[in-house]
């Protein structure tokens, strides 16, 4: 989240300030994935405690240099000024050459992977918002720039239809409560119908803190991986959150490391180790601690 106090930081100290800390580590994979809770779009600065977020396309530029891959835009805050800032920023992206999911100029176009190629094999992305916490106009219509919801209904076939096109398939959900520890209903239930499907991981986002996670059908679902960069400096669980490592073969995962982070000056995710790290870690519940 690129927009709000995060931009106060963006306009003194210049685009690549909030991920200095962790560009290196970024840079060091091979594809880097993440959620992007912003439009992209030139305009006037957000006050600081609106709840429609918007930064400068220039943004993009910074996000690519840092290693990211794909972006999702299933999310309640990308679509906040409507289908011409969601236009604005599939233009920036673009620009930056990177690759985004989730959303699009429509609904065929929402519901479409994301494949990239890295070391001869495929990755297919899938992203979606859940319908609960996203207003209704949000969501992608046959000719409407919106986002993808979630949808159990159309979810298998989604999946296939990624699976067929690549070798590993995630699928990304935008759901659950905020500064909740645990999962909730709707978020089990959609997890655990994408690993059904054929997902090989499914990443969730959204509450703001880090929750639990689980090994479902030898598959990894990280129900909320907390905030990576957010001005939510009110409290201590809103100013961690987590990478994490996957580490694939075409035959599925075979390793995977998480990598807790705090937000420092309400902008800046630097990377925890010791007893701090552990801290974090225990957040994911006995899942954290076993493997597939």
């Amino acid at each position: 989240m690129l927009s709000r106090g995060v931009a106060v930081r963006l306009r003194r100290y210049g685009p690549d300030y909030p991920l200095a800390g962790v560009a290196a580590y970024l840079r060091g994979a091979d594809l880097v994935f993440g959620n992007l809770e912003c439009t992209l779009q030139a305009g006037p600065p957000v006050p600081r405690h609106a709840l429609r977020f918007r930064a400068a396309p220039r943004e993009a530029a910074a996000l690519a240099a840092a290693g990211f891959t794909v972006l999702s835009l299933a999310n309640n805050h990308s679509p906040n000024y409507g289908p011409a800032g969601l236009r604005a920023t599939f233009a920036a992206l673009d620009a930056a050459g990177l690759a985004y999911v989730g959303a699009g100029p429509d609904r065929a176009a929402a519901r479409r992977p994301v494949v990239i190629v890295r070391r001869g094999i495929r990755f297919a992305f899938l992203a979606y918002a859940e319908g609960d916490i996203v207003p209704a106009g949000y969501a992608a219509g046959p000719r409407r720039a919106g986002v993808a919801f979630m949808n159990l209904q159309t979810l298998a076939g989604d999946v296939t239809r990624a699976r067929a096109a690549a070798d590993i398939v995630i699928v990304s959900m935008h759901a659950g409560r905020e500064y909740q520890p645990q999962p909730d209903a709707a978020q089990i239930a959609f997890a655990h119908a994408a690993i059904a499907a054929g997902a090989d991981a499914v990443i969730g986002h959204h509450p703001h803190v880090v929750q639990t996670m689980e090994w479902y059908r030898g598959k990894p679902i990280f129900y909320s991986l907390g905030n990576f960069i957010f001005d939510q400096s009110w409290s201590q669980p809103t100013r961690l959150g987590l990478a994490v490592e996957l580490t694939f073969t075409r035959a599925g995962l075979v390793a995977w490391r998480p990598q807790p982070v705090r937000i420092r000056d309400a902008a800046q995710p630097r990377l925890l180790s010791g007893p701090a790290a552990a801290a974090v870690l225990a957040r994911l519940g006995p899942g954290g601690r076993s493997a597939p």
